[in-house]
């Protein structure tokens, strides 16, 4: 099986939304998290669809995914206190539709919604090929490396320098033992699934990923999000 794990476990205090975590708010008549299920559940590699999600909000998450005819969304399980334990209770709930047949799971975020289906694909053909696919971008600016004193330690090449986007994708038995290690030595710290598989010595197998696939994080995100799609429905109005 190949199956999307979608964490939305957060509440998005940096969104600063008065009323619905980040995942909720709607960009041109849909909900993030609704636009991000859709591009799993049309893909036709795509065999079944779990999402972590805020506790108080699991039964309005259900509730969108029947509404907007996403069947491919088998669970809606609880989130945690972290991005971590989110994307772990996901991966529980996987591995029980997985029911012991070996399986890739796509790790992707729920506010990342302008993902594309050549990079489903090339997720599972690089699993199946090298036991990763971690979605980069090129680095565009300068990024600086700096020591505990905020003095500029070095300045790589840009070349050599890629930015780790989502989905992150792995066997699904590698990945769960890798989480349940880490629980195992009580480490909460991993800010995403491709660090956690780097400290336990997986090697991690890189995919080009598209640039407009940004996670919405700040209201300067969601505003961005909104002029991508604006600007995607102009090219259909105008194209001749």
């Amino acid at each position: 099986m190949n199956i999307a794990v979608i964490f939305a476990g957060g509440v998005g205090s940096r969104m600063r939304s008065k009323e619905l975590p980040k995942q909720f708010l709607v960009i041109h008549g849909k909900p993030i998290i609704v636009r991000t299920a859709e591009l799993f559940q049309a893909h036709a590699k795509i065999d079944a669809i779990v999402i972590s999600c805020v506790s108080e909000w699991i039964a309005y998450c259900k509730e969108l995914m029947v509404e907007h005819g996403l069947s491919k969304v088998e669970r809606v399980v609880h989130g945690g206190s972290t991005g971590q334990e989110s994307i772990y209770n996901a991966l529980c709930a996987a591995e029980e539709l997985a029911a012991g047949e070996r399986s890739i799971a796509l790790v992707h975020d729920g506010v990342r919604p302008l993902i594309c289906e050549k990079t489903i694909d090339d997720s599972i053909s690089s699993v199946r090929s090298f036991g990763s696919a971690i979605t980069c971008v090129s680095a565009k600016e300068t990024v600086v490396e700096i020591d505990g004193d905020g003095a500029v330690r070095d300045i790589p090449a840009r070349s050599s320098i890629r930015l780790a986007r989502a989905p992150q994708s792995f066997w699904l038995d590698e990945i769960l033992r890798a989480h349940r290690r880490a629980i195992a030595e009580g480490r909460q710290d991993f800010v995403d699934s491709a660090s956690m598989m780097r400290e336990y010595g997986h090697s991690l197998h890189l995919i080009d990923g598209p640039e407009e696939n940004i996670k919405i994080t700040t209201p300067g995100d969601f505003f961005a999000m909104r002029a991508i799609l604006d600007a995607r429905e102009n090219e259909q109005i105008y194209v001749s």
